[in-house]
């Protein structure tokens, strides 16, 4: 059932619509628990429209199988989508950093205000981005230390490879999930793949943890499979940045959930001009990389890897 979020005029008398799929079950059992899944806020994340897509046609071929309703917004930034923008185009705004918005404010604080207020009514909510165009990401979960308690538990069921638990920040204040946590819906953030592109695998290992995220809800009472048990970073200093120590393209010699030993080499930064290497950026660190840079153009001070400080288990 397609229903309409919020509606906002255009000009030339058209509209912007943020509309849902409201999945009801075969057989409602009056408890009327609702599950929500959100993403396209960012516009140059694609990875969730996949992952919104599969679940569509999971869930609606077994309704019978459902015990709680089941919202999935796609497209939360239908314009940014459309014109593979990260934000809103016409505001060059951030989407994620105006809410939870103002019902008097401008069109995207309008907008804003009414989607916290529709998801205000879930039980739980899911909101899944990808990384930027520039760098790649394991699928992991990211969770504030202010909402850790509440939230590793259930982030612990969603099949993915890292939680990682960061300090609170300003800018996080502004973001949906906190502004849904703070009214009371549990909310995870899902970070996975790279930007402009759909990793079908990533989506469907999320599948299987939403799958059996919503049956330890009681919400699905279908089959799910055996989920992976995820690496949980809650210190700031397991964390290794590695950036690109001067301007070139990069080559990597490292990926996703390799071990290095400090002093590896990570990659190369190249002159396509003459044939040298500018540099060579080394791991600080002993650890598992699980950030990589994805597009090879850099600059001096780019980021070219993440690396958790632990063995891999």
């Amino acid at each position: 059932m397609i229903k309409t979020v919020v509606s906002s005029s255009l000009p030339v008398d058209e509209k912007l619509e943020i509309r849902k799929n409201r999945i009801l079950p075969l057989h409602p059992n009056g408890k009327g628990n609702i599950f929500s899944i959100v993403t396209g806020t960012h516009g140059d994340e694609l990875e969730g429209q996949y992952v919104c897509y599969k679940l569509n046609k999971i869930l609606q071929a077994n309704r019978d199988k459902l015990e709680g309703i089941v919202d999935i917004y796609p497209a939360l930034n239908p314009l940014g989508v459309n014109t593979i923008t990260r934000g809103i185009p016409m505001f060059d705004l951030d989407m994620n950093r105006i809410f939870p918005g103002d019902v008097n404010g401008s069109m995207a604080e309008y907008i804003a205000a009414e989607i916290v207020e529709d998801l205000s009514k879930s039980d739980f909510c899911i909101d899944i981005h990808a990384s930027n165009i520039y760098l790649t990401e394991i699928p992991q979960v990211r969770i504030s230390e202010e909402t850790a308690d509440v939230l590793v538990p259930y982030a612990e069921k969603l099949n993915i490879d890292f939680i990682w638990v960061h300090g609170a920040a300003t800018v996080l204040q502004s973001t949906l999930a906190h502004s849904l946590n703070s009214v009371g819906v549990p909310t995870l953030v899902v970070e996975m793949g790279v930007g402009m592109r759909i990793t079908r695998e990533y989506g469907d290992q999320l599948i299987d943890g939403i799958l059996n995220l919503m049956h330890c809800l009681g919400i699905w009472k279908g089959d799910v499979k055996e989920v992976r048990k995820p690496i949980i970073s809650t210190e700031p200093d397991e964390i290794s940045f590695v950036n690109a120590p001067a301007s070139g393209v990069f080559l990597p010699l490292v990926s996703h959930w390799d071990t290095v030993e400090k002093g590896q080499k990570i990659g190369q930064i190249v002159n396509p001009l003459d044939g040298t290497v500018f540099s060579e950026p080394l791991a600080e660190e002993d650890g598992i990389v699980f950030t990589i840079r994805e597009y090879p153009v850099v600059s001096e001070g780019s980021l070219i890897a993440r690396i958790l400080r632990r063995e891999k288990p």
